[in-house]
């Protein structure tokens, strides 16, 4: 989260050096962690236009822009963990996003990165099959 909040005060800068001076700073981490905190930020970063929209549908009467700083990369980071990280369990990213408010941003951002991640993950999550039907049946129907 915090080189997401970098990347977002630092605009243009290369994640390859916001990552190099996170770890630098951050202290001795191992190998796999440091490789799944390159996953996660330069899959936001990668993805940042899909995530984007995604909070902008998901925001009611707001907008990403006016969201600060902090809120912002939570909830970058969690809407990437809903959608393109499937052995994240979507509660567990939730869970985490709202910790991580919890812990860094203003006393009422967690409610807000809750309700949004939670309505993120209830409308973009695979709808069982109907009953009488299976998965990729032409039609739906058996």
């Amino acid at each position: 989260m915090a080189i997401l909040y970098q990347a977002d005060l630092r605009p243009g800068e290369d994640a390859a050096s916001l990552l190099e001076d996170h770890f630098a700073h951050a202290g001795s981490e191992s190998q796999g962690d440091r490789a799944f905190v390159e996953a996660l930020v330069y899959g936001v970063l990668r993805g940042i236009k899909e995530i984007d929209e995604a909070l902008g549908a998901a925001l009611q009467n707001w907008t990403v822009e006016r969201l600060g700083c902090v809120e912002r990369a939570i909830l970058r980071l969690g809407v990437f963990e809903l959608l393109r990280q499937p052995a994240t369990p979507p509660k567990v990213a939730v869970d985490e996003a709202v910790r991580l408010a919890k812990t860094y941003a203003q006393e009422e951002s967690a409610g807000l990165v809750n309700g949004v991640l939670d309505r993120i993950m209830n409308e973009r999550r695979p709808q069982p099959p109907t009953p009488g039907t299976r998965p990729g049946a032409l039609g739906g129907v058996e």
